[in-house]
């Protein structure tokens, strides 16, 4: 959206409020109201604020800093008294002009520029689970319902119907909702586009899925797991690169219709999965759902129709090139998209350069297969805990890289001081287990 564009919806009386937003080193949206009388500024130089509260940005010493609107990043939020809140993702900087380099979105714009240098353009496309239960802390009722159920038709379907059509009113193109597998679990499937546009329309969404349940009396989760025993959340990303227009995936002469480009990629994810999966996974509860037998990847490998495996090469038209695309299945809606996607387009473009080989894909079920299997083919495990996914990640060139090193320490010493929180509690498990021993 231009300047004047905005301006004239202002004038013509349609806009309630005006919303400037970022985003933290979790992925959490901050951010902050200005008023019609300030947006011109706000447009021009950015509004100052203090961000040294807010998780992971800058140090006390550095507090203030300018949140400058990106005009490629403007969203129109229908208001329930009518009319819209007009929400614009920011930049951050300091008062010198400079990016903060601790910025998720700068980090993500970097990543882009590596791939841009090498004559690539990140497309992605993102399956969005979660949960809806009745109200707030309460896991309770089931809808009893499964995978693309559709009868009976309830209130969370209407929900879900309504936030894809609210979300397709707003220019965050969702190509199809459904029932996921679990009781209570619904997916949006997102349309892939350039990953920048990607990652900033999962935001919205998820603040949209998030307050559309509440207005109905309902409570929406990313959490990945909030049942013990069934499914948990998570976010599929399909990922393609781009050159002159062209998908770089595509070989019409290999047999999987597969390029060295995509073969590379491939590869650089299936090395680098475990050091990224602190990013991808990045919560506690994430290695809940990262266990055998729930649908969810735990072994590094690779194959076409397999999806027990970490990375899908999913069916397409022959025809039809430009959906040529590989599916990267650990990461989790609990991610902060902005990460995810640099730490995986820095695993796949080190593949790439690097020549990583690729190994055979895997198209038997892994979940049941022997540990001696497992072993003659060389399948390895993503970490299981995420204290274990932090030792990984610690270790990594890679990650450190993409973060640079002021904001790599800053993400690893969150990830520790949530570890410790987490290891020292005492859970109802424990105290059913051994109270009475």
């Amino acid at each position: 959206m231009e300047a004047k564009e905005i301006f004239a919806l202002i004038k013509a009386g349609e806009v309630k409020d005006i919303k400037l937003w970022f985003t933290d080193i979790l992925g959490r949206v901050k951010g902050f109201t200005i008023y019609k009388d300030e947006v011109e500024r706000a447009l021009s130089e950015g509004i100052n604020f203090d961000g040294s509260s807010i998780e992971g940005l800058v140090r006390i010493e550095e507090s203030d800093l300018t949140a400058l609107p990106d005009l490629d990043a403007v969203y129109r939020i229908p208001d329930v008294e009518g009319g819209y809140n007009l929400v614009i993702l920011c930049d951050v900087f300091y008062p010198d002009g400079r990016p903060v380099e601790s910025s998720p979105r700068y980090i993500l714009r970097n990543a882009l520029k590596r791939a841009e240098v090498k004559g690539f353009s990140y497309f992605t496309g993102v399956e969005l689970e979660f949960f809806v239960f009745n109200s707030k802390g309460e896991v309770q009722g089931s809808d009893g319902k499964g995978y693309f159920d559709i009868i009976p038709h309830d209130r969370l379907d209407e929900l879900t119907e309504g936030i894809g059509n609210l979300l397709n009113t707003m220019g965050v193109r969702v190509e199809m909702s459904h029932h996921e597998v679990a009781p209570n679990q619904h997916e949006l499937d997102f349309r892939y586009q350039d990953a920048m546009r990607m990652a900033d329309n999962l935001q919205i969404a998820k603040y949209v899925v998030k307050e559309m349940a509440r207005k109905r009396g309902l409570y929406a989760t990313f959490m990945p797991k909030p049942v013990f025993g069934i499914n948990g959340s998570g976010m599929h990303v399909h990922q393609s690169l781009f050159r002159s227009g062209r998908n770089a995936f595509f070989e019409n002469e290999d047999p999987y219709h597969l390029s060295s480009v995509a073969k590379g990629f491939i590869a650089g994810l299936l090395k680098h999965s475990k050091e990224i999966t602190c990013v991808t996974n990045q919560w506690v509860n994430s290695y809940k759902r990262l266990v055998a037998g729930y649908e969810a990847p735990v072994y590094i490998s690779w194959g076409r129709h397999n999806r027990s495996a970490l990375v899908r090469v999913p069916a397409f038209k022959k025809h039809k090139p430009v959906s040529c695309r590989i599916e990267y299945r650990a990461p989790d809606p609990a991610t902060n998209p902005y990460l995810c996607f640099s730490v995986m387009l820095s695993a796949g473009l080190k593949g790439i350069e690097e020549g990583y080989p690729l190994p055979e894909p895997v198209e038997e079920d892994i979940f049941i297969m022997t540990y001696e299997r497992k072993r003659e083919l060389e399948i390895d495990a993503l970490p299981d805990s995420l204290y274990a996914a932090i030792m990984e990640m610690e270790r990594s060139e890679l990650v450190k890289e993409t973060f640079g090193d002021e904001f790599f320490e800053k993400y690893i010493r969150n990830k520790y001081a949530e570890w410790e929180e987490y290891r020292i509690q005492v859970t109802d498990y424990e105290i059913k287990r051994y109270i009475n021993l």
